[in-house]
Parts: structure tokens; C-alpha cells; sequence
């Protein structure tokens, strides 16, 4: 139940939130995919970000649960799944469940294009620090991304990327799916993220996708959860090169 302190909702799948495969009308759209709901008989756009947070979902009986921050609650969104942790420390696992089919805008490049930042400062450690030292600022800037994630309770192992497996800490990659299928395994050759520049060399897995993993050489490796692992992928931006390991 809400109260005071948690009333930031997480909310469920909408039941009329309807997501098309566009590769099924067109095969040069494969992969790529469209929400929205109908209103009458026309298909059209789902709410923004702004819209639900100001509520226009509210009476639908959506909410799985509330949370504390609703910085960590965009971050969550960002992530696409994660943990939360009740006050009496027993935890629930929460996992992608749809989302409502807007562009993602990632705020850290609004946040340079405005000169709060710089580009080589950008990391989910510094745009959470000014979210929180700018907290009207700092909710206008999340609305700027109106795209919004609905979640579903995870029950065993997780979480669970988009070729239906759990991920593997270290060994998961997330790819843009129009130019690497799931399950190809990949060498990666980059550098793990700070100072010391130490190489990042190993076998990874396409597992997972994101909205905002697009093109050829781009990809986001799950590296586990809690706060070390928070800050490692906050940090993480490197450039670097991978192989595809293809049967000859």
C-alpha cells in the first residue's frame, strides 16, 4: 500500500497496451516493433511518461508496488528490470513486461546539450546527482523521455533478457537485433570503465535488447546487480570492437 514515504507506483502491463510485430506486415521491418492502443477503431499513441505520471493510469488497479525515490524509479525504467527492497529486507525481482512504445531520450545528452554537463562527465552516478540537487529541473528533464516500462514480479532465476533466458553477470550482451540475432556469441575487446584503462576481453552472448542499443557495433554488457555493479555500469561507455563467432 502506499503511504507517505512510498508512493511512487511501479506499474503493471496495461491490458490495453497492444504491441505489433511490424515484421510481420513488412520483412524489411523485422525486429522492429510498435505500441499503442485502439481508441474506437483507430490504432493510436499510448501516454507519455508525462501523462502517467500525472496520473492517467490511476483507478486501473496497475500498481505492483510503491517505491521511495522516483529518481531510482526512472532509473529502474532505464534498466528495464531490477530489485527492490522492502523495509523488513525481504526483496522482489521485477522483470520487463511491455512499454509503451515512445522513443527513449536519454537525459545525460540533454543534460550536455543544455552545458550542465560535459560529454566525457556523463555517467548514471553524475545525472542522478544533479537529479537530485535539482528536483524540479530534475523531474521536467525525466519527462523529456516519454518512454515508460511496465513491469511484471519475477519468480525464480532472472533477469530475464529478450531471448528468454536469464542473464549471465559479465557474460550477457544486449544488441540492436537489426544487425546480430540472439544467441550469437560474441568476442568483446574493450577496457573496463575509470582510469586505469584495464582490458575488458572476453566471451559474451547476444541475450538482451534495448531501445536505446541501435547499430551495428553497440552493445550493453550486463554486469550483475548491487551497488558495485551500479556504479561500474554507470561508469560504462567504452569504445572498443567485438567479433562474431559465425559457423564457417
Amino acid at each position: 500500500q502506499p503511504d507517505p514515504t512510498y508512493r511512487y507506483p511501479i506499474y503493471a502491463r496495461p491490458k490495453d497496451l497492444i504491441s505489433i510485430d511490424l515484421g510481420k506486415f513488412q520483412p524489411e521491418m523485422k525486429n522492429r516493433n510498435l505500441a499503442g492502443r485502439l481508441e474506437g477503431n483507430k490504432f493510436a499513441p499510448y501516454p507519455t511518461r508525462a501523462d502517467i505520471e500525472n496520473g492517467v493510469l490511476k483507478g486501473q488497479q496497475l500498481e505492483l508496488l510503491w517505491v521511495d525515490d522516483a529518481i531510482d524509479a526512472f532509473f529502474l525504467h532505464v534498466q528495464g528490470s531490477g530489485r527492490v527492497v522492502f523495509a523488513d529486507s525481504t526483496k522482489v525481482r521485477l522483470a520487463y513486461a511491455g512499454r509503451n512504445g515512445h522513443r527513449y531520450t536519454p537525459i545525460g545528452r540533454e543534460l550536455v546539450a543544455k552545458g550542465i554537463l560535459d560529454s566525457d562527465e556523463v555517467s548514471m552516478q553524475s545525472i542522478q546527482a544533479w537529479l537530485e540537487a535539482n528536483p524540479l529541473a530534475g523531474l521536467q528533464l525525466m519527462e523529456k523521455n516519454k518512454s515508460f516500462i511496465f513491469f511484471r514480479i519475477l519468480e525464480g532465476a532472472g533477469p530475464i533478457g529478450a531471448q528468454g533466458v536469464a542473464l549471465t553477470p559479465g557474460r550477457s550482451l544486449a544488441v540492436d537485433r537489426k544487425f546480430i540475432p540472439l544467441g550469437v556469441p560474441i568476442w568483446l575487446n574493450t577496457t573496463e570503465p575509470g582510469k586505469s584503462r584495464k582490458p575488458l576481453r572476453r566471451l559474451v552472448i547476444a541475450q538482451d535488447t534495448g531501445s536505446a542499443i541501435t547499430g551495428p557495433v553497440r552493445g550493453d554488457l550486463f554486469v550483475g546487480y548491487g551497488i558495485s555493479a551500479g556504479i561500474r555500469a554507470g561508469r560504462m561507455k567504452e569504445s572498443g570492437t567485438y567479433y562474431l563467432l559465425l559457423p564457417k
